[in-house]
């Protein structure tokens, strides 16, 4: 920019007085605009233009709507003077005097680099260098500054610097909106690489101007997932800042107008260019985020480059703090409790594609709505109102049915970690629109695997799209956004070209006619696999038959269960006592779950009789045991008859429940000839040594305890005294032996193999642990201390009455549970009956009693080993009865996706 010619002073005037300011814009080689320090606010500013010079006019476009103006292009070197200025003053403090002040309110004046006159002088500067010339129009003699600057300019053209070089000092500056015809191919061939740039203007705290070098290209950037407040423009040209619109602005102008920086240009939709800036001191995005100057968008979320969790992060801290944007922000969780915000609970009812039955710690029922989902719908539901009166959404509605069996599979009887996001306020109806209740909204999580994220990137759920301030979402409503584009590439599900599957179920609850038909296919079948849909009452289900696909009415054969209350002809029949929780005793053991089912036989209505097992289980024994239900006579002519009758003699002489009141008839003693045959409770106290990738342990006895501990005190010591000869020992397969352990001690040891003098593998006696170590580890035994002396001290033992799991991942997870709880600890051990390789023995914890084998079954870790011996019946329906099969969330790949 041009200085304009300044008259001479005919008498001299006081010194003007020294101002002081930070750089904030260098507009031309001759002209720059300072700031204030801010306080509350934007600071004030203002155009200082350098006394006596001049340097080359900045291009300037040709005014829009005006037909008649032309772009201008740069001056020679005027370029390079702005550039000079601007690496030597943007954000630096300056001090300055205004000589002039023209009419129209323009300032010229000299400037100094740092607090007082004695910085540099930057008029002198940009002459020195050959970047402006000196106006020597009006030139006072007695002015040093004015001579100083002709001399230096002088010596600048004797050197040829600059200005007064040979030709060169022009630069081309491209406008990509006019000159670049595609700007997505010119974003796409950058690859989303770094580039350096410089920023030209700041818009709005989220959207700048920006120079790319080295090839002089000038572009708008909007930073990737976020928006500032704006400056609306009104019909008269005016601009309205939002709130804090202008607070924004100076925040990214004071930290990245004209400064050095990377840009990497993300995506161009609609012709607008997405970025992230990148400075040394921070990523400007983050930062706007993290002070409340700005709010995620959804939008543009998705290609920001750094990871759109950080500015969900950040956005989230300004949030807590409730800064600027936020200060009226109120949580959509910030009325609950923290333990009503984030619980674990059981999961025992599938109600929908997007909803959970779950059992919280305190015995309460919840139901869990998946946060920011939408299960699978017929589109134009309200063209269907007159649809079959049978319609069925769970098989009618495409991939209903997969979403369900997705989920039922995953989480039915399984633990889950439940984060609340949000509550959806109850909704009345409207025209076209359904009521909804209350909805506690929330992320469920199991395995660290989220189950929303999982459902949508299989295709099975759909992602619900929200105003820009609606803040009722998701958590990791990012998370599931890129599963389900991830579904939607892949073809998955909802999204599959493919014809949708269909599932032509026959419903013949009630049928008589078709009962009848398929009574003899399923009396002939024996044990038939099913799914219990529903459950009516403790005794009465509803069954899904996948072979044959085919509802059915299940009624349990052998027992009378209390009636639940019922519409008769003469009005309301009040329940039986015990009905609603023998109704829950049945929904909490097979609600849902996979099962086996004997049919026996078929009532009049069409309903099928017959047994029900879970996963060994009776269910007809199992509600008789927990006293809510009696054995019915026609369970004489069954073969678990017997069971039912001890079963329900048990609870008679307890009284439990429905035999509360049962007043036992006088009998005669009766001598029982199976003495022989009960169950021996022995237990004896052991400590755990160690525990095998098997599930087998190894147990030393409490009472000889401090026998091995003499024995090992004095070996030790004698070994010290005569230490062996190290490599003299040669190991033989069989042999007892001594080996040094990683912690230096020698211990009593078998050798189980000889591979190499380096890998000889042992087995240390008293201990139960293996290792391969070399032969000058290991020395001979002294004969003192030999197994005749001691005895070994390890024994060792498998679990009784449960199966060790076959897949390697889940039996490594029971075996870290068991190391977790009784390694190195003192149990109760009682030996059940004997194996193909150890005894098999119940185990209890030391302090509580309680069994760990059992506990095992209830986590759902293990499953039960079904014995056949009569007096260990009573143990085996103990753990069968508890056993809940237990899913497996290690791998993510079972949730249709990899990370």
């Amino acid at each position: 920019m041009a200085s304009v010619s300044v008259p001479a002073q005919t008498s001299p005037a006081p010194a003007p007085p020294l101002q002081r300011g930070i750089v904030k814009m260098v507009l031309s080689g001759c002209a720059i605009i300072v700031r204030g320090q801010p306080r509350g606010g934007p600071p004030p500013e203002r155009q200082i233009n350098l006394s006596n010079i001049r340097a080359g006019a900045m291009a300037r476009r040709a005014a829009q709507g005006q037909p008649d103006t032309k772009d201008i292009p740069d001056e020679p070197w005027a370029f390079q003077a702005r550039e000079f200025l601007r690496k030597k003053l943007i954000g630096k403090e300056v001090c300055f005097t205004v000589e002039i002040k023209t009419a129209l309110g323009r300032e010229y004046g000299m400037v100094y680099l740092g607090k007082d006159t004695t910085g540099e002088n930057i008029a002198e500067s940009l002459v020195n260098e050959g970047l402006a010339t000196v106006r020597r129009e009006g030139i006072r003699g007695n002015n040093p500054e004015q001579a100083r600057l002709c001399e230096l300019e002088d010596q600048s053209k004797a050197s040829k610097k600059g200005l007064w070089s040979e030709g060169g000092g022009t630069h081309t500056i491209r406008d990509i909106k006019y000159t670049i015809e595609n700007p997505r191919n010119f974003v796409d061939s950058l690859h989303q690489k770094p580039i350096n740039a410089i920023i030209e203007h700041v818009r709005d705290g989220s959207v700048v101007r920006a120079l790319l070098l080295p090839d002089y290209y000038l572009v708008t950037v909007m930073l990737s997932g976020i928006k500032c407040p704006t400056f609306k423009r009104e019909a008269d040209g005016t601009e309205t800042p939002e709130p804090f619109a202008a607070e924004a602005k100076f925040f990214t102008e004071s930290r990245l107008l004209q400064r050095d920086v990377q840009i990497i240009l993300e995506s161009c939709p609609n012709q607008i260019i997405l970025g992230t800036i990148l400075h040394p001191n921070g990523n400007i995005t983050e930062l706007l985020l993290r002070e409340g100057f700005a709010r995620c968008v959804d939008w543009s979320m998705a290609v920001y480059s750094q990871g759109a969790e950080k500015l969900r992060a950040a956005e989230r801290s300004a949030k807590e703090r409730k800064v600027r944007i936020w200060k009226d922000y109120v949580a959509p969780t910030a009325n609950l409790d923290q333990k009503d915000r984030q619980f674990v609970a059981k999961v025992m009812q599938v109600v929908n594609a997007d909803a959970l039955v779950v059992k919280l710690n305190s015995g309460e029922y919840k139901t869990i709505h998946l946060s920011s989902i939408r299960p699978p719908r017929i589109e134009g539901e309200e063209k269907n109102k007159d649809r079959d009166k049978r319609f069925r959404p769970l098989y009618d509605i495409p991939y209903m049915f997969e979403a369900r069996e997705f989920l039922r599979k995953k989480l039915i009887g399984k633990k889950v970690n439940v984060t609340v996001d949000y509550i959806r306020a109850a909704t009345g109806p409207g025209e076209g629109t359904s009521a909804f209740p209350e909805r506690t909204c929330a992320t469920v999580t199991i395995g660290g695997i989220n189950i929303a994220e999982a459902l949508v990137s299989k295709g099975l759920a759909t992602v619900i799209r929200y105003r820009q301030d609606d803040d009722q979402r998701s958590s990791h409503y990012d998370e599931l956004l890129a599963a389900e584009a991830r579904a939607i590439k892949n073809g998955k599900g909802l999204h599959s070209k493919k014809e949708v599957p269909i599932h032509r179920v026959a419903d013949i609850s009630g049928e008589t006619q078709k009962a009848k038909q398929f009574l003899p296919f399923l009396q002939r079948a024996g044990r038939s696999e099913a799914v219990v849909e529903y459950v009516f009452s403790g005794s009465r289900l509803k069954l899904y038959m996948p072979k044959e696909t085919c509802l059915i009415t299940f009624l349990l054969a052998g027992i009378e269960c209390p009636r639940s209350s019922r519409n008769m002809p003469g009005g309301m029949q009040a329940a039986e006592p015990f009905s609603d929780e023998a109704t829950l005793f049945t929904k909490e053991l097979v609600l849902q779950r996979e099962v086996e089912v004997e049919v026996e036989s078929m009532d009049k209505a069409g309903n099928f009789i017959g047994w029900l097992h879970i996963d060994g289980v009776n269910l007809s024994v199992a509600l008789v045991e927990n006293a809510l239900s009696k054995v019915h006579f026609t369970a004489e002519r069954s073969a678990y008859y017997k069971t039912l009758v001890s079963a329900e003699e048990a609870c008679r002489q307890r009284k439990e429940k429905i035999w509360a009141n049962y007043e036992e008839k006088p009998v005669e003693e009766v001598v029982h000839l199976s003495e022989e045959k009960e169950r021996v409770a022995n237990y004896r106290a052991v400590y755990v040594t160690e525990i095998s990738d098997t599930l087998h342990i190894y147990t030393q006895d409490v009472e000889t305890g401090s026998q091995l501990e003499s024995l090992m005190e004095t070996m030790r010591a004698e070994i010290a005294a005569q230490p062996p000869v190290e490599g003299s020992y040669t190991a033989r397969r069989g042999d007892y032996c001594i080996a040094k352990f990683a912690d230096g001690e020698w211990y009593r040891a078998r050798v189980e193999k000889v591979e190499s003098p380096a890998k000889v593998h042992v087995f240390y006696i008293d201990y139960g642990n293996r290792e391969v170590v070399s032969t000058t580890r290991l020395a001979a035994i002294p004969p003192a201390f030999s197994i005749r002396a001691l005895p070994a001290q390890a024994t060792e033992y498998a679990f009784a009455f449960i199966q060790v799991p076959q897949d390697e991942d889940a039996r490594a997870d029971v075996v870290d549970c068991v190391v977790r709880d009784i390694q190195n600890n003192q149990c109760l051990l009682n030996i059940e009956y004997s194996g193909a390789t150890c005894p098999h023995v119940t185990l209890q914890f030391g302090d509580t009693k309680d069994d760990v084998g059992l506990g095992l079954v209830k986590e759902g870790l293990v499953m039960v080993d079904v014995r056949k011996e009569k007096h260990l019946q009573k143990m085996v329906t103990l753990y069968g009865y508890l056993f809940h099969y237990n899913f497996r969330a290690d791998d993510a790949d079972e949730f249709g996706y990899s990370r």
